[in-house]
Parts: structure tokens; C-alpha cells; sequence
């Protein structure tokens, strides 16, 4: 076989007059005028092959391949003739001349063409998931992606921390999620659980005195699938001990900043920060996006001072939101009214500004002068609309925070550029309607607020959390925390959330013996790689930047995985299916 010398993308004026090889697949196939043209395609771009019929047996076999072949050329670097050059390809200004050509691989027709497969069906598509691949788009993704991952590398191993490989094969855990579970063969009746995270093994590794762990993880989560996210999915897990919480926060903001220096050549500015109250009430949202205009307005005091009607002056919660320079049609007020009433609003008052004068669909409850006082209030301009929303409070802030999320949108109002942001301060819990009882809004292991520990057993809704999440333009990154290492502190956590001592002892019985032989303060934060790399990259779903992802209903149309099992199988491992 013919032995590669260059990639596609390295051929160039300077290697005229010279005789190269170049290995790839038929991209796109010519015949012009008695001329043959190739584009033959590698990992790094096209390049031009060029044959007459003077080139008798290499003309050829040129004549016989077909699209997705594998080819081996060898032969002499030429500049194209003028006129024929293309500035959009590496190699655009030269073109091979063949001297040896050989067919290393036939390929049947493809189901698609990778240059075509943006208007392919997706399963079909994830089922030849090797020709999707073949596409540039998709393969920067993976470049990209690769690039993410050298620099978190070289970032963690300059600042002392360790790379270590924690378990596969689990215990189940109480985390949030479904596990995905594993039967054991030599212990039957007895299940592994996937991991859902390496929590409480990284918590063990600096118990042991790691001090300073990291890992590129897999991790597992059998839940309802959404765009956004997959059975099975990549994190970058990360722990360290004797660190307060401001110190692991500028790490690890140092390290997005290397990241994305090393990774895009961007600079980012360091990344305000808000408490969870604060971007609650500001925002609407635990995940605000930074990019999408102003804050919300909290217009409780006011109305309940200022302004007779009872909906008002006597709702718990009154809110605004804004959209500034803005000349909605009748109808298009009456569409948002809609969608705050389909987001669970009770319903929704507008007041637009106009010329100096105020109408609004309150117009008969509220006077000239309440309706000045409203305005006033949220200085409101001559082209400006204010939407409120009465009720209660959380409910109301997150229709609001989706009116604004929603209005940007519509009007391309959204900013562009890179707004990280750090959200502390979480509740600690919060109450489960499903199951009727208080459950960990993180998970059990996160540090109480040292400030709010006395109202664990008293009001633990109020309790606040050491708990932090990085968000980018409206997305959770990453989330992490303090953790907890006095095992009498543990203990309290688990009997708040109504866990029996022998439950405890069975399910994190050698958590808290461990914490009993020496553990040093330590906390960490787990990031989402293929969410930071799809929102790099620009994509549109995470199964844009993995390679082999699952469908929205959790099925893999490549392997047809899930499948059935033979009944050996089963009986190995002792379960029958239940029809």
C-alpha cells in the first residue's frame, strides 16, 4: 500500500514540482472534457486530483471509482490554472497530477451522502452514524472537543491535581435520578448501579488524602430524555480539600478561562456573581441568561402603597418585566397575555407608552395616576411596554423570567458573546410534591450554610446551601458545593430528610465510618463537557458533539440497542420478564 505523506490540507504552492501521497474517500467526482476530477477527502480538508487519458492506467482507475471509495494517490503537486483556483480550500491554489493511483476500498452506494446529510432523517442518519460522521461539520465538533479536553488536562496537572479512575460497578444511591442497574451474576438477587455521578468516591479519595482529584467521567442517569440531555453522558469531575469556597470558585474559573483561551483563542471576563435569591428574583430563573436584557421589577411595596385595586395592592407578589423600544400590534399583546396564562400566570396586564400617553388592559380598574405611578416606577419610555404578573411569588417570577427569555428571542434581542455567571447560595431542600416529603435540592452531601445550621431540624426550607453553579448565556455548566465531613452534621442532613438510622447505616454506613477516621474539609463541582462543548461549538443538541448518542427515546438505531437477551442470560443471572 501506498504510504502517506501528507494530509490533504497540507498541500500547497510550497510543495509544487513535488511528488506526495494522500490517502481518503471520494468526496465529490468529475468528469470534464475528457478530464477525470477527484476531491478527495481526509480528517483535515479536500484536495484536487487531477487525471487525462495520457495517464492511461491510472486514468483508468480513476474512471471506475465511485463516491465514499478509498484511494491512495501518489503523485506531482501542480498549480491550477488560472481562473480555476478556489480560495475556500487549504489546497484550493494546487492540484495532484497522478503518477500511481491505488483502490484501497470499495463502498456501496451510501443511504446519504455526507454533504447532504443536514436534510437526512436523524435515525437514519444515527443509524450509519459512521457516514454522519464523515461530515466537517460534525468532525470539527470532535476537534473541538478534543481540544477542550488537552487543555482541562494540562490545566489540572500544572495546578498538582490527580487524574484517578474511580468505579463503573456501584452500589445504588439515593442521587435524583433513576439508576441504571447491572445484575450480578455471582450474587443473585443482588444489583450494581451505573454511576450517577462519582460523588462519594471522590469524597472517600480525599478522605485518603488525594487532596486534589479530577476525572474525565462517565456517568449515568436513566430519566426522561430532552434535548439537552442523554442516558449516558461525560463530566468533568472535580475535588479538593482545605479549599474554602471562594478559593474553589477562582480555580476553577481559571480554568474555564484557560479552556477557553487554549480552545477558541477567547479572553473571558471574569464571571459576576449572584445569590440564588438574588437571581430569582432578578431573573426568574436559577440560570439566568445575562444576555437577554434588564432585571425584573418587583412592584409589590408599591402597588400595595400606592394603587386601590384590591388585585393589586393585596397580591403577595407583584412583578414586571419590561421590553423597551417596542411597538406591539393589539394582537400581539393579546399573545402574550396567552402565554403567561399557558406558563400558569392567573392572568396578565400590559401598559404601553405612547407619544406621552399611557394605555394599558387595566385601563378601567386603574386611574391616570396609577398608571403614571406604575410607569414611573419601572421607568417607562415613550416606545416601552410593561407586562405585570400578580400571585404568588416564585411562580410569578418564573413567568416573568420566561416572558423575558421569550421576548428576547422574538426580537433577535438576545446579545452576543460569552456571559458566564456564578450562582451561590442554593436551598439546601426542598419539598417534594411527588413524593410528599423534603429531599436534597442538590444532594445530601452538600454544607449547610454555616449561618443557617440551627434551622435544620426547625425550618429547613429556609436553610441555605454552600452550593454553587457556573451558567453560560442561560445554561447550567456546572454544579457543585461544600461538603459536608463532620459525620454528626451528616447525620442531621439524612434524619431531615426522613432517612431511618438503619437506612442510613446501610446505604452510606461506610460513608460516615469513613468520615469517622480522619476527613478533611474538601468540596468540588462536577461541569457537563458535552454541554460546554455543544454550546462551543455552536451546536444544536448534545448528539451533535458525541459521537454515538442515543436517541430522544433512549435508543441507539446503530447497535439497536436496547435489545432482547437469550433466557440463558437471564437465567445466569436469575430474572425472569414479567409480560
Amino acid at each position: 500500500m501506498l504510504g502517506r505523506t501528507h494530509y490533504a490540507a497540507e498541500i500547497n504552492e510550497t510543495l509544487e514540482g513535488k511528488t506526495v501521497t494522500v490517502a481518503g474517500w471520494v468526496h465529490r467526482r468529475r468528469d470534464h472534457g475528457g478530464l477525470i476530477f477527484i476531491d478527495l477527502r481526509d480528517r483535515s480538508g479536500l484536495v484536487q486530483i487531477v487525471a487525462d487519458p495520457t495517464q492511461e492506467e491510472n486514468f483508468r482507475e480513476l474512471d471506475r471509482v465511485r463516491l465514499e471509495y478509498v484511494l491512495a494517490v501518489q503523485g506531482m503537486v501542480k498549480r491550477r490554472p488560472e481562473g480555476m483556483e478556489n480560495q475556500d480550500l487549504a489546497s484550493g491554489m494546487v492540484e495532484i497530477s497522478p503518477e500511481r493511483v491505488e483502490i484501497l476500498s470499495e463502498a456501496k452506494t451510501p443511504p446519504f451522502m455526507p454533504a447532504d446529510a443536514d436534510a437526512v432523517d436523524e435515525i437514519l442518519r444515527l443509524r450509519y452514524r459512521y457516514i454522519d460522521l464523515r461530515r466537517f461539520s460534525l468532525l470539527n465538533n470532535f476537534v473541538l472537543r478534543d481540544k477542550v479536553l488537552m487543555a482541562v488536562r494540562q490545566f489540572f496537572h500544572a495546578h498538582g491535581f490527580l487524574d484517578v479512575e474511580t468505579p463503573s460497578l456501584a452500589r445504588s444511591t439515593p442521587e435524583g435520578a433513576r439508576d441504571f442497574l447491572v445484575p450480578s451474576r455471582l450474587q443473585p438477587g443482588s444489583f450494581y448501579a451505573l454511576p450517577q455521578s462519582p460523588q462519594i468516591f471522590k469524597q472517600l479519595l480525599m478522605v485518603a488524602g488525594f487532596d486534589r482529584y479530577y476525572q474525565i467521567a462517565k456517568v449515568f442517569r436513566d430519566e426522561d430524555l430532552r434535548a439537552d440531555r442523554q442516558p449516558e453522558f461525560t463530566q468533568i469531575d472535580v475535588e479538593m480539600s482545605f479549599m474554602t469556597q471562594e478559593e474553589i470558585l477562582n480555580m476553577m474559573e481559571a480554568m474555564l478561562r484557560y479552556v477557553f483561551q487554549e480552545s477558541l483563542g477567547v479572553n473571558l471576563e471574569p464571571f459576576p456573581r449572584m445569590t440564588w435569591q438574588e437571581a430569582m428574583e432578578g431573573y426568574g430563573s436559577d440560570k439566568p441568561d445575562l444576555r437577554a436584557g434588564e432585571k425584573l421589577w418587583n412592584l409589590t411595596d408599591m402597588t400595595a402603597q400606592h394603587i386601590a385595586w384590591p388585585v393589586l395592592r393585596e397580591s403577595s407578589f407583584v412583578g414586571g418585566v419590561v421590553f423597551r423600544d417596542y411597538q406591539p400590534s393589539r394582537k400581539h399583546l393579546d399573545n402574550w397575555v396567552e402565554l403567561a396564562k399557558s406558563l400558569g400566570a392567573g392572568g396578565l396586564i400590559w401598559m404601553v407608552k405612547s407619544a406621552g400617553q399611557i394605555r394599558s388592559s387595566a385601563g378601567k380598574w386603574l386611574t391616570p395616576q396609577e398608571l403614571q405611578i406604575l410607569a414611573d416606577a419601572v421607568q417607562l419610555r415613550d416606545g416601552d411596554v410593561l407586562l405585570i404578573v400578580a400571585g404568588d411569588k416564585m411562580p410569578s417570577l418564573n413567568v416573568l423570567g420566561q416572558l423575558r427569555l421569550e421576548f428576547a428571542r422574538q426580537e433577535n434581542r438576545i446579545e452576543e458573546g460569552w456571559r458566564f455567571l456564578w450562582v451561590t447560595d442554593f436551598p439546601l431542600f426542598e419539598w417534594s410534591q411527588e413524593e410528599n416529603r423534603l429531599v436534597s435540592a442538590h444532594h445530601p452531601f452538600t454544607m449547610p450554610h454555616p449561618d443557617d445550621i440551627s434551622l435544620i431540624e426547625t425550618d429547613p426550607l429556609a436553610v441555605r446551601s454552600q452550593a454553587y453553579d457556573v451558567v453560560l448565556n442561560g445554561t447550567e455548566l456546572a454544579s457543585g458545593s461544600l461538603r459536608i465531613f463532620q459525620p454528626q452534621l451528616q447525620a442531621r442532613i439524612f434524619s431531615a430528610l426522613g432517612l431511618k438510622p438503619e437506612e442510613i447505616e446501610e446505604k452510606f454506613g461506610f460513608l460516615i465510618q469513613a468520615f469517622q477516621y480522619g476527613a478533611p474539609p474538601h468540596g468540588g463541582i462536577a461541569f457537563g463537557l458535552d454541554r460546554m462543548v455543544m454550546l462551543m461549538a455552536g451546536a444544536k443538541s448534545l448528539r451533535e458533539v458525541i459521537a454515538f448518542p442515543k436517541t430522544a427515546r433512549g435508543i441507539d438505531p446503530l447497535m439497536n440497542a436496547p435489545s432482547p437477551v437469550d433466557a440463558r442470560q437471564l437465567d445466569e443471572v436469575g430474572i425472569q420478564i414479567k409480560k
